[in-house]
């Protein structure tokens, strides 16, 4: 007589209950990103039109460089604002007027605005917080310099380390 036990094979295949988390997972993990993902970290974009070529581009904003603008930006997104720019050049002029329609100018401050003024969803209802001119108009010649090569359309993701 043997001493061996048969041993009874495991079955290995994926249960019905992996399968169906593993499909749910898959069609709700963008959307649920979109609501913790902002908490979580904000360099990740998941969704939207993209920009003319097709992509989001990320740019690493110098918060080291402009710290006020930096925490603003930061701010606004958490609380709800646009995570992607849309470049607008020509809407602009008009953003800028309706975003700082009745904010009232300070003594010694900008009002940075975010979305800015040169994104598509810039405008009527942008975040505005006062900044020392030294970092707003740094952080905005910056933004201007970096994204002067992209065409209108352009969808952009800012970075902050």
């Amino acid at each position: 007589m043997s001493n061996k036990r048969s041993r009874k094979k495991k079955n290995r295949a994926p249960s019905l209950l992996t399968i169906a988390l593993a499909i749910v997972l898959a069609i709700f993990a963008p959307q649920l990103y979109k609501v913790i993902g902002p908490m979580l970290d904000t360099s990740i974009d998941f969704g939207g039109s993209t920009s003319p070529s097709g992509e989001v581009v990320t740019v690493e904003f110098p918060v080291d460089r402009y710290p006020k603008t930096a925490a603003h930006i930061q701010k606004a997104i958490r609380e709800g604002e646009a995570a992607v720019c849309t470049i607008d050049r020509n809407g602009a002029k008009q953003n800028r007027q309706e975003s700082l329609r009745g904010i009232p100018t300070k003594k010694g401050y900008d009002r940075d605005e975010w979305p800015m003024a040169m994104c598509e969803e810039g405008g009527t209802g942008a975040d505005i917080e006062y900044v020392t001119p030294s970092d707003n108009r740094g952080a905005g010649s910056w933004i201007g310099n970096t994204l002067e090569d992209y065409p209108d359309g352009t969808r952009v993701k800012f970075k902050f380390k």
